[in-house]
Parts: C-alpha cells; sequence; structure tokens
C-alpha cells in the first residue's frame, strides 16, 4: 500500500477552501489544520469549508486538545465535517501545545487526557458516555450511517503512546526524522496494543516530520527552524521520553526555555538557539533529492502516512510556497 503524504497547516480566515482545493490539485492525500484559537481562524470552520471544495482528502484537525471543548462538543463539530466531506474527516488530538499556553494553561495532564478521548470515542460510536454526574449521547451522530470518525492521537511519549494503543485508530508520532526512533515508538504502540487484547495491526501509525525543500540547505535550515523547535520540545516536556545522548540536552533546553510567545517562529530566542546539526537531524530540510531520501527512511521504518510541517510560522511567504511546490512535483511522487 503506498503511504498517505499530508500537509499541516495553520487555517486562514476567509480562504480555507481555496487553499484545501489549491493543495488537493498539487496532490497532496491529506489536509490537516491546525487548532490553536489565538493564532489562526477556528479549525472545524475551516475544514468545513475545505470539505466543500475538495473531493477526496483527508480533512484533519492537527491537533485539537481536551480543554477548550467539552468531548461533546469535540464529537460534534469534527462528525460535521464528516458528514459534509462524506466521510472523509479524522480527528487529530493530543494533550495540547499552543491552544492552551496562550490561555495561560499547561498541557492536559494524561489521566485526564485519556478520559476525554475515551468519551470522545464513545460519542463518535453513537454509545452512551458516562460523564461522572450524568451520562450523556449524541443522538444525531448515531443516526449517521457514516462510519464513525477516526481517532489520530499525537504521541510522543511513552504514556500517551500507550493511551493510542487502547483507544486511537492512528497514531502520528511526533519524534522527529530519525527512522530509529520512529521505529522504536512503532514497535512500543503495537506492543501496547496488543496488550490491551486488540491487534497491534489494527493501529495505523504515522510520523509529524518537519520538512523543507530548497535547493540551497542553509536557506531550507532556517525556513525549517521555527517548526522544527515546536515539534521538538515535546521531546523536552515533563515525562517525555529520552533521545540519543546527542540530543538529549537540545530537548532538555526546549522543555526549560520555549517561549511560546515565539511558537512557531524561527526569529524566536529557543529556535535560534537550536544547534544546525539538530535541525538536520530532526527535520527533513535540504534539495527535493534530500527530502526523498530522508522521508523515504521514514516510510521504510514503518509509517503508513506522513504529516508534513512545510515550515516556521514566521519564514518568507514566497520560499514556503516555493518549498511546497517542491514538495509536490518532485518529492511526493517519489514517494509513491
Amino acid at each position: 500500500m503506498k503511504p498517505e503524504i499530508n500537509i499541516l497547516t495553520f487555517p486562514q480566515p476567509g480562504s480555507a477552501g481555496a487553499v484545501a482545493k489549491m493543495f488537493e490539485d498539487a496532490g497532496w492525500d491529506g489536509l490537516y489544520m491546525a487548532d490553536t484559537q489565538n493564532l489562526a481562524a477556528d479549525v472545524h470552520v475551516s475544514l468545513a469549508l475545505a470539505a466543500a471544495s475538495t473531493d477526496r482528502m483527508t480533512l484533519a484537525t492537527g491537533v485539537t486538545n481536551p480543554v477548550t471543548r467539552h468531548p461533546a462538543v469535540t464529537a460534534s463539530s469534527i462528525a460535521a465535517v464528516h458528514a459534509a466531506s462524506r466521510g472523509r474527516a479524522v480527528l487529530g488530538i493530543g494533550r495540547g501545545d499552543s491552544s492552551l499556553g496562550y490561555l495561560g494553561r499547561k498541557p492536559a495532564k494524561v489521566a485526564d487526557f485519556e478520559a476525554y478521548v475515551t468519551r470522545v470515542r464513545g460519542y463518535l460510536h453513537g454509545e452512551e458516555v458516562d460523564l461522572g454526574d450524568a451520562t450523556s449521547r449524541n443522538m444525531w451522530i448515531a443516526e449517521q450511517d457514516l462510519p464513525p470518525v477516526p481517532i489520530d492521537i499525537a504521541a510522543t511519549g511513552p504514556k500517551v503512546t500507550a493511551i493510542a494503543a487502547r483507544l486511537a485508530d492512528r497514531v502520528t508520532f511526533a519524534v522527529g526524522a530519525d527512522p530509529a526512533r520512529l521505529r522504536d515508538a512503532i514497535t512500543l504502540v503495537r506492543k501496547e496494543r496488543e496488550a490491551a487484547g486488540l491487534d497491534p495491526s489494527s493501529i495505523s501509525v504515522g510520523a509529524y516530520v518537519n520538512a523543507v525543500a530548497h535547493p540551497d540547505a542553509d536557506v531550507a535550515r532556517e525556513l525549517a527552524r521555527g517548526s522544527t523547535a515546536t515539534f521538538a520540545h515535546f521531546s523536552g516536556m515533563d515525562g517525555a521520553p529520552t533521545a540519543s545522548s546527542s540530543d538529549a540536552a537540545v530537548y532538555e533546553s526546549l522543555g526549560a526555555d520555549y517561549d511560546m510567545a515565539g511558537h512557531a517562529s524561527a526569529g524566536s530566542a529557543h529556535a535560534a538557539a537550536l544547534p544546525d546539526e539538530f535541525i538536520d537531524r530532526f527535520a527533513v530540510a535540504g534539495s527535493s533529492e534530500h527530502c526523498v531520501e530522508r522521508l523515504s527512511e521514514l516510510i521504510e521504518a514503518g509509517a503508513d502516512r506522513l504529516v508534513l510541517v512545510p515550515g516556521s510560522r514566521d519564514a518568507d511567504r514566497n520560499e514556503l510556497v516555493a518549498s511546497m511546490a517542491r514538495l509536490a512535483s518532485d518529492v511526493l511522487p517519489e514517494l509513491r
């Protein structure tokens, strides 16, 4: 089976439909939209507009969180996108990052995250959901003839990976572009799924990868710097797994010094401090041929899909558009 190659973007007010059609016409398999209410337009409204403008692409939250919406609201919102797109929606969810940081909140505790996902899953499957002091069921979702919206958990550490193994249909790892690290994560989720009494092969696995295609490796690295810092800082959070010893200090520094005001921006102090060698390992930044080689290694490591993160929030727009065009024209056909 050929891998799915998806792209992640921030929803832009008024242009979500046109952007989605552009990506579909360029050959991408799916569009993941960030849920970060202080930095971008509403994700579910944007996905609904994308649904009306496209015919085949997967449409996913990349990712929502368990704090800013009641689980019944999250389920109803993504199910509405599912209905509008005739079954193409995916609920990408994690513990929360910028969506909570800009509200002065920290990522949800692991136990709270598991309880939330359990309830959302119940709603999406048309079941009675135990809310502690009441039971609840989404009646309109239960009456739909579409299959339930797949749940795709974004995971870095072993605890969230174990939750994904028990509750998710998909897991997408945020562990960078190191094939060995991705392979270890895939092994763990399949082991945990088997321990839960489920078929270990029945969960789809993917990877978020910072990817920029530019003939000048230095330019590519700078375009990817801010978004690389964002995804790398997940490995520096409390309880995150240790990575290779050569990068442990970088992850620790990002975990301690990440400045949410500079989220996904190359101009932030935490991004500027990243060693070039680290960006070369954690991200995929360079010529189209380099991107094909590095991304192919992740597919060979067992990824069913890749979600490419195309560059920093403050990067030059023209350069980012050119990079995405190279990824679509030069890289996607080779990966397939």
